[in-house]
């Protein structure tokens, strides 16, 4: 039996947990600052004053969520929380929420760094060149930073490591918007598995590629039409490449990967795959298989004590509870030894989701919840650029004598045992495709046969690929 945990971010009950500093102040982990405790915030002041970095969508919502809950705010923390200066890039830019009384729109970053009434930063205005410059600058010059930046985060993590333990404050890091927008993972990953063993993470942690894998299944539409909804909606950028290439979600399972296991990865390192390569005849196959198709992120423990992990396209059963999240919603699960398997899903991203979350962290600061080390301690735990799967293969061919038994071959010169061969009828003999599902295997063992395969003369293109989610797919 799954013990699934769903949890929903609402806006009328922010969570308090610890808040992510590099010291206590009475007591020091060995990794945490050395030198002065004294607070970045005052504990005797009744006003948290903020300066943010950003003044757009989330920016917006932020300062939006502040001025309704003011009141629930005092009540919770003991003191007012105000904005104090908004950073951007034009000033005489309409804004699209009101501005608080006494809150200056400025356009230089030294505005809200030198300003020392200024207790905490909040960077939400993206980017992994200006924004480090922001985040670093406010940290040493002793403000707490609240972030949603995971580019940044995954990019720079050991140089921010670095940094807060060299400081000689209790200045604090905060970042739960920073990973899947409002689903609150990372203060989850902080608190609730502290006393647990995970054992895998799986992940649908990209909302534009959800959405436009459920057009391309539920509503039948290509995937040039999904793209086009997607942006026209907002779930895509202008240059939708982080998102369809699945860099977007490799960024989040790299962040992931350092709560849960304690190990620092660089991005490149972590097979990342994309859904540019999926076609309708993969879903066709996917539902006659009994499933669907998901971009995942995918982090697992093996039982030889290394982690491996990736990010790619998926056949998931119609039985699995990540195979009914649909649209622009993220869930992610994870499996661990005393938990089972615990499942967080809500809302990816949006104005809203990633303000309320980017709120949770001010309102935990301003009630002085601390804790000593931002992304859970570091273990010697080694990662392996391999893993293990069951998968699916798509191959388009032009038809002639001996296709199955040179297929057959390559799959045997590799190791790679058959389980099945799919092929439907096909309309149109210009996508004439089978797809074979193989037994477990391992990645390494795949590539191979892939490139083996499309050097044949009868293959159509590059041969198509992905994992099959579980082991225990058919049962």
């Amino acid at each position: 039996m799954r013990l699934q945990t769903a949890l929903l971010a609402a806006l009328s009950q922010p969570w308090s947990v610890p808040a992510f500093t590099a010291t206590s102040r009475h007591a020091r982990h060995p990794l945490s600052r050395p030198g002065s405790t004294s607070l970045s915030m005052s504990e005797s002041s009744d006003t948290v004053t903020l300066g943010i970095f950003g003044g757009g969508t989330v920016g917006g919502g932020i300062v939006e969520i502040l001025a309704n809950k003011a009141s629930y705010f005092q009540q919770l923390t003991g003191k007012s929380i105000e904005v104090k200066k908004i950073c951007v890039r034009d000033a005489s830019k309409p804004r699209d929420f009101e501005v608080p009384e006494g809150c200056s729109i400025v356009t230089s970053y030294d505005d809200i760094l030198t300003d020392d009434s200024i207790d905490l930063a909040v960077e939400v205005m993206g980017g992994t060149t200006d924004a480090k410059d922001v985040v670093f600058g406010a940290l040493k010059n002793g403000k707490s930073v609240v972030t949603a930046n995971k580019a940044l985060i995954a990019k720079d993590l050991p140089e921010i490591e670095a940094l807060l333990t060299s400081l000689e404050d209790d200045t604090q890091f905060r970042y739960e918007a920073a990973v899947c927008g409002g689903i609150p993972i990372i203060r989850s990953m902080q608190s609730d598995f502290v006393g647990d063993e995970i054992k895998k993470m799986s992940g649908i942690i990209n909302g534009c590629t959800n959405f436009m894998l459920t057009a391309m299944d539920r509503d039948k539409k290509s995937y040039d039409e999904a793209l086009s909804e997607a942006s026209a909606l907002g779930y895509a950028e202008a240059d939708p490449t982080l998102d369809v290439g699945g860099f977007d979600a490799r960024s989040k399972l790299k962040i992931l990967m350092r709560l849960a296991y304690g190990i620092d990865v660089d991005e490149d390192e972590i097979s990342c795959r994309g859904i540019t390569e999926l076609t309708k005849i993969d879903f066709e196959y996917a539902k006659t298989l009994g499933g669907t198709i998901k971009l995942l992120g995918v982090a697992e423990m093996s039982s030889a004590g290394h982690v491996s992990a990736y990010v790619s396209p998926c056949y998931v059963t119609d039985t699995d509870p990540l195979s009914s999240v649909n649209g622009a919603t993220n869930a992610i699960e994870v499996g661990s030894d005393n938990l089972l398997s615990s499942i967080y899903i809500g809302q990816g991203a949006g104005r809203y989701p990633t303000a309320n979350s980017c709120i949770n962290d001010i309102v935990a600061l301003a009630k002085g919840d601390k804790t000593p080390l931002p992304f859970n301690p570091s273990s010697d735990v080694s990662f392996a650029n391999n893993y293990e799967s069951v998968f699916f293969l798509r191959l388009n061919y032009r038809d002639q004598v001996g296709i199955t038994r040179q297929v057959g071959e390559i799959c045997e010169k590799h190791g790679v045992s058959i389980h099945s061969i799919l092929q439907n009828a096909m309309a149109n003999t210009q996508e004439n495709a089978f797809a074979i599902v193989t037994e477990k295997v391992e990645y390494a063992a795949i590539l191979k046969v892939m490139a083996d395969i499309e050097a044949l003369n009868w293959c159509k293109g590059k041969p198509f690929y992905m994992p099959v989610l579980r082991d225990d797919w058919q049962s």
